[in-house]
């Protein structure tokens, strides 16, 4: 322990170099384009949701509400981490200071663990809507869901400083390569010059943990759902199963990759590049999508904007 301490006075760690998805120049540009598009698709949908839900007053709901909240972290999540990938495509050494490297895990874990709570929530929205349908707006009035919101952006706020913290407390004076495309507390912790144990042990316990609660937590709320909708019309059954369809097809796709990653000591697997793909690139496009196709009054909603504008070109055109 003396030993690495004082190495580390020495030989201090100020910069990462990031591995990338692959060393080939033909599969970086094709990963370049990939993930250019699946960005821009991401930006362009959820910002388009948050826009919709906006203007729309027919979507000013305690569920479109938390969905707006989801597809604003989507949009920071995914920014964290792909602008860097990009750049990095173009670039021979893949670099990261320390310092960007802190920066970058501080806010994907804050944008992520905010998202799990968020899911959470979204779970037992659902459950109020359709199990409590009559004390619903009791229930989720807005007084509810600002205070939920504030306390799910806190409780990833306190879990990401955590993390960070005990991360940047180890001392960094040799290996300086992180087998990733971005910085993530796992593969960085393997680089430290110092015995890792309790550190990996209270990364399990804590983002772990988390994902496995939650998890649970959301497959028991859908299941209580999925029970209640026996007794409902098939029409309303219809329409609910529709909508939890889509949270289940978000929760599994987020929370499958937590549970990989966080919920195991620090081993790198050769699944962790794809998964971690899915994590930062995929899942943050496909939520648009899910809620788009999926959800009537976000198609009509979009529709009615979309017939909105051509009417208002076409005025334009006239002169009107």
């Amino acid at each position: 322990m003396e030993e690495a301490f004082l190495l580390n006075q020495t030989s201090v760690v100020t910069y990462f170099q990031l591995s990338g998805l692959s060393v080939s120049r033909k599969v970086q540009m094709a990963v370049f384009s990939m993930f250019l598009i699946f960005y821009v698709l991401t930006l362009v949908g959820n910002i388009l949701i948050v826009i919709t839900i906006i203007y729309d007053c027919q979507l000013h709901t305690p569920m479109y509400f938390f969905l707006s909240n989801l597809s604003f972290i989507d949009v920071c999540h995914s920014t964290v981490t792909v602008p860097k990938m990009l750049k990095d495509t173009w670039s021979a050494e893949k670099l990261i200071s320390f310092d960007a490297c802190v920066t970058q895990m501080f806010f994907l874990h804050l944008f992520a663990c905010t998202e799990i709570f968020l899911l959470t929530v979204m779970a037992y929205d659902r459950y109020v809507a359709i199990c409590k349908p009559l004390q619903y707006m009791t229930v989720m009035n807005w007084k509810v869901c600002v205070l939920l919101a504030v306390a799910l952006w806190t409780g990833g706020t306190i879990h990401s400083i955590a993390l960070t913290s005990l991360t940047i407390k180890l001392p960094y004076c040799g290996p300086d390569e992180i087998d990733n495309f971005f910085c993530d507390i796992p593969q960085l912790i393997k680089l430290a010059c110092t015995d890792t144990h309790i550190t990996e042990i209270l990364i399990v316990s804590n983002s772990g943990l988390i994902s496995v609660v939650c998890f649970v937590v959301l497959v028991i709320s859908y299941a209580v759902i999925l029970v209640s909708l026996r007794q409902q019309i098939f029409e309303g059954r219809r329409k609910a199963l529709s909508t939890c369809a889509a949270h289940l097809t978000v929760v599994t796709l987020f929370l499958g990759h937590c549970i990989f990653i966080y919920s195991r000591p620090s081993t790198s697997l050769p699944e962790d590049k794809v998964v971690s793909v899915f994590f930062t690139a995929v899942t943050p496009l496909l939520n648009p999508i899910i809620y788009t196709l999926r959800n009537e009054d976000m198609k009509n909603a979009l529709n009615k904007y979309g017939r909105k504008e051509k009417k208002d070109e076409k005025f334009k055109s006239i002169g009107c």
